[in-house]
């Protein structure tokens, strides 16, 4: 089960980051033509210079992923959140009886990194950063590892939270592991240990295909944690967030 629209994510705990920026943020459309798509960016006042490109779970650009991105940008990571619908869709708001799923199945991971494409750009061009990584959840974590296998996005490194290992539950994207030999590092992985749509054995796989073909990685599974666990709603699992939130920020400061 992914986010459902009342998710908030989970705060950044005390003293992992070194200060507080001032955020700006705005909703913005990206891409050209039938290629339209809504984003939503928070800037940094205070930026450091890895930015974030956010890839949304099964339901696009909601209100969870618009939070997010000022968490990142409040500790100096210029971010941006897609959507994926644009060209399905239009690109005004939805409510959340919007029937995602139908829109899903017409999505290709082709458009998803054209769309990464035009967000890296604008974080590039327009903001000025000098790195990028993408940070994806489900769906949009599964995207992320894609990305890493899209040379010409020239993103430096991947994020993913229970990114989707099986390509043959949605049927519009391959499995990761099977473009293992396409993809480069760094790439983290996060796990809940009782999601049972990301199975060990899809984690063991997808590890053997990167380490098979010298892509750098690091797998973390949260025993007893299941999918979507990072939600501030979540009061049991403040200390999984709490850690994966610190490795997230320790990656943004290492990747590229």
């Amino acid at each position: 089960m992914c986010f459902d629209p009342t998710a908030i994510p989970p705060a950044i705990p005390d003293g992992v980051t070194s200060g507080i920026s001032d955020v700006e943020s705005y909703d913005l459309i990206l891409g050209e033509g039938d290629g339209r798509f809504r984003a939503f960016v928070s800037r940094a006042q205070s930026a450091v210079e890895t930015a974030v490109v956010v890839l949304p779970d099964v339901r696009g650009l909601f209100e969870y992923y618009r939070q997010l991105t000022v968490r990142f940008a409040s500790v100096g990571h210029h971010a941006v959140a897609i959507d994926y619908f644009g060209r399905t869709a239009g690109t005004g708001e939805r409510g959340e009886d919007f029937d995602f799923m139908s829109h899903i199945g017409r999505t290709t991971p082709e458009q998803v990194q054209t769309d990464v494409a035009a967000a890296v750009d604008h974080l590039r061009s327009t903001l000025g950063a000098r790195r990028v990584v993408t940070v994806g959840f489900c769906f949009g974590g599964s995207q992320s590892y894609l990305g890493t296998a899209t040379p010409q996005l020239a993103i430096d490194g991947a994020v993913a939270f229970y990114g989707g290992l099986d390509g043959t539950r949605l049927g519009v994207f391959p499995s990761p592991e099977d473009r293992a030999a396409d993809m480069s590092g760094p790439i983290l992985a996060l796990f809940g240990g009782a999601d049972p749509s990301i199975t060990p054995e899809m984690i063991d796989r997808f590890d053997a295909a990167l380490s098979r073909h010298g892509v750098d990685h690091e797998f973390v599974t949260y025993p007893g944690t299941p999918h979507s666990f990072f939600d501030r709603r979540h009061g049991e699992f403040v200390n999984e967030c709490d850690d994966a939130w610190r490795r997230v920020l320790d990656f943004l400061a290492t990747a590229g």
